[in-house]
């Protein structure tokens, strides 16, 4: 078994619009990465193009290989903007550069005391071709800003097939 992970941190201030729409959470390439030894998180994107912090493309982790993905995120939102409610989901090719958008774990959240800090964990099968993100938004009537961000994934390419019926 191996596990192939890429585990992105943006301690960027990133102001979400009070506009009722999921943004995407955009991540530093280079240096500012925390790990990406598998390239899953590259400025030439896989199909060619080159992505520049804070672009929208540098929102996206892609699988280095098919299997069972392991997506967790960190999302520290601060206080104030006007928002009683907080939103965050984890969504496959959000870009629709593949397949199409296809949304997971959505969570909602109503605003606590101060700044609101959440982090949330899923697996799904991912695939090199389909990008992976982590969006969010809130009911404000202002903008709000998310001060702190981590993003990551952890593939196991190792899935057990079960045996055909009547095989060995």
């Amino acid at each position: 078994m191996s596990l192939y992970v890429c585990s992105l941190i943006s301690n960027a201030e990133q102001v979400i619009p009070a506009d009722g729409q999921y943004h995407l959470l955009r991540f530093p390439y280079g240096e500012d990465e925390s790990y990406d030894a598998w390239n899953m998180h590259p400025a030439e994107q896989p199909d060619g193009l080159v992505s520049i912090h804070p672009d929208v493309r540098s929102a996206l982790i892609w699988p280095a290989v098919k299997g069972w993905g392991e997506l967790k995120a960190t999302i520290h939102w601060a206080a104030g903007g006007g928002y009683t409610e907080v939103r965050s989901q984890l969504i496959r090719d959000p870009l629709g550069l593949a397949a199409g958008p296809d949304t997971t774990c959505t969570e909602d959240h109503h605003a606590n005391v101060g700044g609101q800090f959440r982090s949330k964990s899923w697996g799904i099968f991912v695939n090199p071709v389909t990008s992976l993100g982590v969006r969010v938004r809130h009911n404000g009537t202002s903008a709000a800003t998310v001060t702190h961000a981590q993003f990551k994934l952890v593939v196991n390419d190792d899935v057990a097939v079960p045996p055909t019926p009547g095989g060995l």
